[in-house]
């Protein structure tokens, strides 16, 4: 409210007042009147009627005061009565004045107050007027202003709720493929031509030297940054996808592999800037990873293994993952790549051991008459996976509202001590990686239900919450969309405390803590949501076992030959067609990001010829959630049951695809 400027005669009133009550409070002290002092909290605040009834009852009572005697005539004489001591007064009189001067003190006091009061009011007003007529002349300024930054404040807002997947169905988060900013896509560019320079992919054999042009000058501490290749004897892969093609012409499979893709037997020198090799955030020892892996692995071998981890997915959506976790700078995403490449093939053997083997080769392992201390090893390993799996510690189970695949972690059933180490990390390795499959339409991310019911502290356990902790942050970036935390109990708070403290801030504002169905069904649909959590489906978990034969197709080394090889062309094709939209012009870059699409395509609908000889069948195979080619039925809703088992799984791994059929 904007209050109108007061007028200059109120002003001069007010003024006048002011200073006849310091004049007169001063001619008082100056005739040495003693005045006691009371206590503000004993001024009298409305009833005055009595004292000003005795006041004026004393000024009526009192002679006359000449002008010489009162000095200046500044104040009416009844007032200066109060403050004048005069000797010639009647004592009953003089008595009686001096009776009426203490209780008339407070209202000396309040006069002055009030024009203080007053005089605050006229500075406030002062400043309303002034402030409004400055405001006046800058309206449409400020107005302006505000709309520019209730913009910018949606426009952040939007982007918040974007980054946390919380989008319509059918609509692509930034980011992704098919969504990328002009800047985004550079930064694509980016790390695809660094990627190509670790794996000695380039377009022409002749060029390679020319690949080492991606790293910045060199600076005085250059050497210590560079990492080369190995001249040592290349390792000979288990899989193989680029060579077994080749084998017979030469042991040496690395360089079979370069050569089938025309890249160079070594890596050129990668030289990161200071701002990559400090290290300051490096949470998990990346970088040393990074060095580790261009030290001591080949090019080709890093090649191979980052194309096995590519499976059904977009490969520019399995990068951009990278992108996104470190903020789109670009030599640390290439870090981050390659020192999960090596956690993958080297410390996890994700593809190679855990997913070759899953369930059905616990089944063999734990079935074993192990004699060794190597063979006794994994069978107690084989023991423990199954004993989690069997009774549902976690399990993958329908989807959440953005159409995220939800994974149920039931703590209760874990006990500290009860299984190794290392069973409860390839556990959870195998179960982050048979979500994976469930992850299609354009879902990229997961949702984790922690049900906290009957939690105590016997079911905590530190070690493999910081495995998980890290599998996340640093090995499978982005793939987390929410946790929710149900019915967590009042001894979960502390220990709540702890966890956070190591998680990502992105990761920590991914957690949300649900009491009842009703706040878990802002995340799931209430009929989705199983009825030991309240909800309304009609489902509990009970796991099928390994059907014999059902990983049969794993044995046939011929057609497995065929199908990498058929893989490793396509593979070549996209790599070939990177390297020409790299070097593109904006005027071919559309042509070529459709036909990068289209091969990308072509690799997915190939993976899944490719997934039966190179993963063991899992649960989610043998009851129908998924299907042969890579299909999705969450709830089987088409199930067409054999004995509780599809019958399409029930066979499969039998005679659905030989050797003869790849052409």
């Amino acid at each position: 409210m904007r209050l109108p400027p007061p007028s200059s005669t109120p002003t001069t009133t007010i003024t006048q007042q002011l200073f006849r009550l310091r004049l007169t409070k001063r001619s008082a002290l100056s005739r040495s009147v003693f005045v006691p002092t009371l206590p503000l909290a004993t001024c009298p605040s409305t009833s005055r009627g009595p004292q000003r009834t005795a006041s004026t009852k004393v000024r009526a009572e009192a002679p006359a005061i000449t002008s010489s005697q009162q000095g200046p005539q500044l104040i009416p004489p009844s007032t200066a009565t109060f403050f004048t001591r005069n000797n010639n007064l009647p004592s009953s009189l003089r008595n009686k004045r001096d009776q009426a001067t203490t209780p008339q003190q407070p209202i000396v006091l309040r006069a002055s107050l009030t024009g203080l009061g007053l005089l605050f009011v006229l500075g406030l007003g002062l400043g309303y007027g002034i402030t409004g007529f400055l405001g006046q002349k800058s309206t449409e300024q400020h107005s302006s202003e505000a709309s520019a930054y209730s913009t910018i404040i949606e426009k952040n807002i939007q982007d918040l709720l974007l980054d946390d997947d919380e989008i319509m169905s059918g609509e692509i988060a930034p980011g992704r493929p098919g969504n990328l900013t002009p800047e985004q896509e550079e930064k694509l560019k980016q790390l695809w031509k660094l990627i190509f320079q670790v794996c000695g992919v380039v377009s022409d054999p002749n060029a390679a030297s020319a690949a080492a042009e991606v790293a910045p000058p060199a600076t005085a501490n250059s050497d210590a940054a560079s990492i080369k290749g190995s001249d040592d004897k290349k390792k000979k892969s288990k899989l193989s996808m680029f060579s077994r093609k080749h084998k017979k012409d030469s042991d040496d499979t690395s360089e079979t592999a370069s050569t089938a893709s025309g890249s160079a037997p070594a890596s050129p020198a990668i030289i990161l800037n200071a701002s990559t090799t400090s290290g300051d955030d490096d949470k998990y020892n990346q970088l040393s990873k990074f060095h580790e892996t261009l030290a001591s692995q080949s090019p080709a071998d890093i090649r191979e293994t980052i194309w096995s981890m590519v499976k059904h997915d977009h490969p520019d959506a399995l990068v951009l993952r990278f992108l996104r976790a470190r903020k789109w700078d670009v030599e640390k995403a290439l870090v981050m790549f390659i020192s999960t490449m090596n956690w993958r093939h080297n410390e996890m053997k994700v593809d190679a051991d855990i997913m070759r083997s899953g369930e059905g080769g616990a089944v063999e392992a734990e079935k074993s008459d192990a004699k060794t201390a190597e063979e006794i090893k994994q069978k107690k390993l084989a023991i423990d996976f199954l004993t989690q799996t069997r009774m549902g510690k976690s399990y993958v189970h329908g989807v959440d509202k953005q159409g995220r695949p939800i994974c149920y972690v039931r703590v209760r059933l874990h006990k500290q001590g009860e299984q190794s180490e290392e069973s409860l990390e390839r556990y959870t390795v195998y179960l982050i990686e048979t979500c994976r499959m469930l992850l299609q339409g354009g879902v990229d991310t997961a949702t984790i239900v922690f049900d906290m019911t009957g939690f105590s502290m016997a079911n905590m356990d530190y070690t493999p919450v910081k495995f998980m902790v890290k599998c996340f942050e640093a090995n499978y970036p982005e793939c987390l969309g929410a946790v929710l935390v149900h019915k967590a109990p009042w001894i979960f708070q502390g220990i709540w405390r702890v966890i956070r403290g190591w998680l990502d801030p992105v990761v920590a504002n991914k957690v949300h803590f649900t009491n009842n169905i009703s706040e878990m069904s802002e995340f799931i649909s209430p009929e989705k949501i199983p009825k030991d959590l309240d909800g309304q489906e009609d489902w509990e978990y009970k796991y099928v076992e390994p059907i014999p034969g059902e990983n049969d197709k794993m044995k046939d080394v011929e057609t497995l030959n065929k199908l990498q090889a058929a893989r490793a062309e396509l593979v070549k094709e996209y790599e070939e067609a990177t390297l020409q939209w790299i070097q593109s012009s904006s005027g071919d870059s559309g042509l070529l990001k459709k036909k990068r699409d289209e091969i990308a395509e072509k690799l997915r609908v190939d993976y899944w010829q490719l997934d039966p000889y190179v993963r063991a069948r899992s649960f989610y195979d043998r009851v129908g959630v998924l299907l042969p080619g890579g299909k999705l039925d969450p709830y089987l809703k088409e199930k067409n049951s054999v004995g509780g088992i599809t019958e399409g799984v029930a066979k499969v791994g039998v005679n659905d695809t030989q050797a003869d059929d790849v052409d």
